[in-house]
């Protein structure tokens, strides 16, 4: 079996892409299952010094995230072969099946929906709170675990507002989770990935898509220029739900809402607990000029000590 860095046993391959596989793996040295992504042998020779830094930008996006709803990064390293220095992202082993499998029986009870959705939208406050867009947001990039859902594959993640490599190249992402501005040479934002969430909860209520297109052509067209399909009467689906994933699927990017709010609003329509940046909930200001409690004062200025007590029978 084919070991990388000296340490990570590949042991069998569980994920492909169109430019990378995603392994289980054995991490030797910390004895513990791991995930291992690793450029097809496809591409693995083509895009040179490139593709290491494509790479290396991923891991960087996913490894600045610790939140329960994404993927936990481990490591990065590059493993040689035929002259050539082959990247690979070690990962947090995620067990389950992805949103898209379950989707492809039929849509999801609204309760499990929303609250898949919930998660995903901390997951994105979480991102969104370090600058980085997902930009591929899609049934097939959410795991569902037992302990809840999961984002995955940040390979083309962005800083927010950075401009496309290419202005002249293919937008990147899935088309029918693309927002109609990025068809327009506008820079992946925020506001970008809050229609893919919208596309996504859409997609978990009813069972397909906000638009109905037989092309990647036909559905661009059908974003920027009609209303999406109504969702169907589900009983017992709140109505902020419905406005929501309405006001997420808006042309206009500032009328969709934050991830943050989202995220807090799909939770409590089915009472369940998401995790969000703690710096995005401090409506109130903060007074610097308050002193800070005596206690906490000294505590901060009293010298770090060690004492070994001596045991007497």
């Amino acid at each position: 079996m084919r070991t990388l860095g000296g340490r990570y046993r590949l042991v069998n391959r569980i994920g492909l892409g169109g430019m990378s596989e995603v392994w289980r793996g054995h991490d030797h040295v910390l004895d513990r299952p791991v995930a291992v992504k690793i450029m097809a042998p496809a591409v693995e020779g083509t895009l040179g010094e490139a593709g290491v830094a494509l790479i290396r930008a991923e891991a960087r996006s996913a490894a600045r995230l610790a939140h329960p709803n994404v993927a936990g990064v481990h490591d990065f390293g590059t493993s040689p072969a035929a002259g050539r220095d082959v990247p690979y992202i070690v990962m947090e082993l995620v067990e389950g099946e992805t949103l898209s499998a379950h989707l492809a029986a039929g849509r999801l009870d609204w309760r499990i929906g929303v609250r898949v959705c919930a998660e995903v939208a901390a997951a994105l406050a979480a991102a969104h709170a370090e600058n980085v867009v997902h930009r591929d947001i899609k049934p097939a990039n959410i795991m569902l675990t037992p302990a809840g859902a999961k984002v995955l594959d940040f390979g083309i993640a962005a800083v927010a507002g950075s401009p496309d490599p290419d202005p002249d190249g293919p937008v990147m992402g899935t088309p029918a989770y693309i927002a109609p501005e990025r068809f327009e040479g506008c820079p992946a934002t925020p506001a970008a990935d809050m229609f893919a969430l919208g596309t996504l909860l859409h997609h978990c209520l009813s069972g397909r898509l906000p638009w109905t297109a037989r092309t990647h052509t036909e559905m661009v067209l059908a974003q920027r220029f009609t209303d999406p399909d109504p969702l169907p009467r589900i009983d017992g689906l709140p109505p902020e739900v419905l406005d929501l994933c309405s006001r997420c699927l808006s042309r206009d990017p500032a009328e969709r809402p934050t991830a943050l709010m989202a995220a807090l609003l799909l939770a409590e329509s089915v009472d369940a607990r998401v995790y969000v940046p703690l710096g995005e909930l401090s409506a109130a200001p903060v007074d610097e000029r308050a002193a800070a409690a005596p206690w906490d004062e000294r505590a901060a200025s009293a010298p770090t000590e060690h004492h070994v007590g001596r045991h007497r029978a």
